[in-house]
């Protein structure tokens, strides 16, 4: 009973969380805490669950053109790599303290994408450090300096909390680098495959893997990235942006509310 409760709920989180650019990793741990799993071992499937629904997803934005691939790959490449120190230092820390970052965290991303921004490309610039991507016919200029140091921090922390990185990536590419919502979800999609996949190694190499309870709910996760990759499509980017917000802010204060309940 409490497997398939679990799964359903996996897949609601699936849904949602595909459609806002995140693999999900802050409800997958939730719910893993709720029903009883230890916090290294919920940290664990969180990063398995994310992996699995945003490579449903990201076949979805692909096949439309929301991927801005040069992105995806460069900061890919740093998240990935810092999320699998994450999730191998993580065993030093204790759960209170891993809740504790999780919280921030998101808090901190939640506030950031209620600031209002334009959703066009950025204004060209020129010099070391600025880097220039052309993506569906238009062009784009990436701010390295403020991109590469806040897409290994996040990672690191991603890896080590058990979640995608979503919750930084997203805000990164629309607020400061200027990508189109739609643009920075699908884009997004890529990244947090890439990075949960590595923090999942750098976890399960602990041990804290359990393939009978979480092969069901990634079948769930599967399906639901597919169908919010489909929605995401149908949605005004402001209501994305605004669903991102109070999803994360929601979040933050669910996990604040385990960890003030001991």
């Amino acid at each position: 009973m409490t497997l398939g409760i679990t799964t359903a709920v996996v897949f609601a989180i699936a849904v949602l969380m595909t459609m806002v650019g995140r693999g999900g990793g802050n409800f997958y741990v939730l719910a893993q805490i709720v029903v009883g799993v230890g916090m290294h071992e919920a940290a664990t499937t969180g990063q398995f669950l994310m992996f699995a629904t945003s490579l449903s997803a990201m076949l979805v934005f692909h096949r439309r053109r929301c991927v801005a691939w040069p992105m995806a790959l460069f900061i890919g490449a740093t998240t990935s790599v810092m999320a699998f120190v994450g999730g191998w230092l993580a065993s030093a820390f204790s759960g209170p303290t891993l809740k504790g970052v999780f919280a921030v965290m998101l808090l901190v991303a939640g506030v950031l994408m209620l600031l209002p921004v334009r959703d066009r490309p950025a204004s060209a610039r020129a010099g070391w450090g600025f880097w220039r991507f052309t993506s569906g016919g238009e062009s784009y200029v990436v701010n390295l300096w403020l991109a590469a140091p806040v897409a290994a921090g996040a990672g690191f922390v991603a890896g080590m909390v058990g979640v995608s990185g979503g919750s930084f990536l997203v805000p990164l590419m629309v607020l400061a680098c200027r990508l189109p919502m739609r643009l920075a979800v699908g884009t997004a999609s890529v990244m947090v495959a890439a990075t949960a996949f590595m923090g999942f190694l750098g976890h399960a190499s602990g041990g804290a893997f359990d393939p009978a309870w979480v092969l069901p709910q990634t079948a769930a996760a599967v399906v639901g990235g597919f169908i919010g990759g489909r929605l995401t499509l149908k949605t005004k980017p402001k209501h994305l942006k605004l669903a991102f917000a109070v999803t994360t802010l929601v979040a933050a204060l669910l996990l604040l509310r385990t960890l003030a309940a001991g």
